[in-house]
């Protein structure tokens, strides 16, 4: 029985290898050239697979929607996925974050591996495929290199991404043909992204680039600890990805979001108080703060920009310790890491078959769903495609 995969990331390539184990002869179809691009492009600075923190904890990173991902987790979740990757032959370490990588760190090595285990599993890629919905006898649209194609399948697995980094495939295209269909699809929005504070001229072209040091990102009760990333027009980083989802919701219900940034974690009020009551002298402030406090440069000239105000002592030492950045806007979805929205969850059934299309399963970025970087997204990614497979599987045999 002849399976169909749309989208060489991770969701379908993992639903392409449970359908294959289950003896389906299963075709992937992807819009590049190759599979994995993206899923390539995030592991090039260091691919961080999943994360090691126990499971109560690490379902919550799924906020409104870890009631959804709680069972796919169950099934295969971060220790299922350490295993199978090391079943690759890609042994995996526990970094002093708590965060899992390859010990590579590459995700070359990884993708290389599963696809030779897709092929000797008869798995079949089709590259430079890109999907168009349905025609009149609901057969599959593809347009191909020599033109559009037409498919027939039992069962059909859309994994086709989010709408961020378009250029490596994944461009919301997709939900167009959807909502033709009646699938209600949540709008599609930037997750785990940037924002933009407008910076000064000079702060922009001196300090873009610049990074914080360690510092503690607090907003709406919840705080991240990590580097805070200066850019041209804003922030970015693993820090701020981790509260980007309130961020986003803030700014969309109420105009604006005001985290606050302690840019010595480390130490206390006090101690930062006794520092900053030291006699100045002759030095000027700048000096002062560079010889008095531990701050990166980037930190420095971040707390010039957000409380230029700030002069005396206790009014320093209150900006250092909650120093306020009043956020615009996220950053395009273009640019962002993933995608917020995406098929609405109750249009699925706990296999993830849409209820108005039989045989048409989704997952991955495609689900509206989302999580923070950290290994918290691929493995989410990774478990809906798995969970989407295995529907699949039970679809063919019963038709």
């Amino acid at each position: 029985m002849t399976a169909v995969v749309i989208g060489a990331g991770p969701a379908g390539l993992m639903a392409a290898e449970v359908m294959a184990r289950h003896g389906l002869a299963v075709q992937v179809y992807d819009a590049m050239p190759s599979p994995g691009r993206k899923f390539l492009l995030a592991g090039k600075g260091g691919l961080n697979l999943t994360h090691s923190e126990p499971m109560e904890r690490f379902v919550t990173r799924y906020g409104a929607a870890a009631g959804f991902m709680a069972p796919l987790l169950a099934e295969f979740g971060p220790t299922h996925l350490r295993a199978w990757a090391e079943g690759l032959g890609i042994e995996t370490f526990v970094g002093s974050s708590g965060r899992v990588f390859p010990a590579q760190m590459k995700a070359a090595p990884l993708l290389r591996a599963w696809v030779r285990r897709l092929r000797g599993l008869g798995v079949i890629l089709h590259p430079r495929r890109r999907w168009l919905g349905w025609d009149a006898e609901h057969r599959l649209r593809l347009a191909g290199p020599e033109g559009e194609e037409t498919l027939d399948a039992r069962a059909c697995v859309l994994a086709l991404g989010g709408a961020s980094w378009p250029h490596l495939g994944s461009d919301g295209g997709w939900a167009a043909p959807l909502a033709s269909k009646g699938v209600e699809v949540a709008p599609l929005k930037p997750a785990n992204c940037g924002f933009d504070l407008d910076w000064s001229p000079s702060f922009a072209e001196r300090f873009a680039g610049g990074r914080t040091g360690t510092v503690e990102l607090s907003f709406a009760g919840q705080r991240r600890r990590g580097e805070i990333t200066l850019t041209a027009t804003g922030i970015e980083g693993g820090v701020v990805y981790g509260l980007a989802a309130q961020l986003r919701n803030s700014l969309e219900a109420l105009g604006e979001a005001v985290p606050h940034v302690d840019l010595m974690p480390d130490w206390s009020a006090e101690r930062v108080a006794a520092a900053l009551a030291r006699p100045r002298g002759s030095k000027s402030l700048s000096t002062f703060l560079k010889k008095a406090l531990p701050l990166s440069p980037a930190a420095l000239a971040l707390l010039r920009e957000a409380a230029p105000a700030a002069a005396s002592p206790a009014a320093l030492a209150e900006a250092i310790k909650a120093l306020p950045l009043r956020l615009r806007r996220p950053r395009p979805l273009a640019e962002a890491v993933s995608t917020a929205g995406g098929i609405a969850l109750a249009e699925m059934d706990d296999s993830l078959m849409l209820k108005r299309l039989p045989g048409i399963f989704a997952a991955g970025e495609m689900l509206d769903w989302e999580a923070p970087t950290g290994g918290y997204l691929l493995t989410g990614c990774f478990a809906t495609g798995h969970r989407a497979g295995l529907g699949a599987v039970r679809h063919c045999n019963a038709v």
